[in-house]
């Protein structure tokens, strides 16, 4: 019984952990959120606060799902309100991220570092990419039902290419603010709607 308390409770310490990491690494950016930083901000010591993850890579993977997790909720609670296609909702994160810089640096970072397949976050970005393009490929197939894009249109090649425009527009984003990744989204998605030529 003790055990499954216990349990319960390093549960909700990890996302007491992975909730300040959020608002930590948002505010001051990935570059300057140390561990101690994020320890201090949960009230542990830093040994204490790895207790809870395996390695600093894995506590930052799993600040990204939990930034993840985050924006399914938000996009599900507009969806709920005004009838939001995936598309829609998919540029509503991406103007969101511009909020959130030291976030979006964590993901571009930690992303390129998992292309070393035994990066701790490895796991996290293939099953993150799989599920992209999957939840994108069936929103691509919902608005070509609907008649809002092209049927002639392959649904899980325009996910693979979304979601690489995505990534190299935060990418360039990074460096230069002055770029506006959601109206790039917004322009992608107007050229895939325009009917093809007969």
């Amino acid at each position: 019984m003790a055990r499954r308390g216990s349990y319960a409770k390093g549960i909700a310490k990890r996302e007491e952990i992975l909730t300040a990491a959020l608002e930590v690494i948002a505010r001051g950016g990935y570059g300057r959120a140390s561990v101690r930083e994020l320890a201090d901000a949960v009230g542990l010591s830093q040994a204490g606060l790895l207790h809870y993850f395996s390695s600093k890579e894995e506590l930052f993977a799993e600040v990204l799902r939990k930034r993840d997790e985050v924006d399914r909720e938000t996009i599900a609670a507009a969806d709920a309100d005004h009838e939001l296609s995936m598309l829609d909702g998919f540029v509503g994160v991406v103007r969101h991220n511009v909020d959130v810089p030291g976030l979006v640096q964590l993901y571009v970072r930690l992303s390129a570092e998992a292309t070393d397949s035994e990066h701790a976050a490895r796991p996290f970005f293939d099953e993150r990419f799989r599920a992209f393009r999957e939840m994108a490929a069936e929103g691509i197939r919902d608005a070509q039902r609907d008649g809002d894009l092209p049927g002639d249109l392959d649904p899980e090649q325009v996910a693979t290419m979304l979601l690489a425009l995505a990534d190299g527009l935060q990418t360039q984003w990074l460096m230069d603010p002055s770029i506006d990744m959601a109206a790039h989204i917004s322009g992608f998605i107007d050229i895939l709607r325009r009917p093809t030529a007969s």
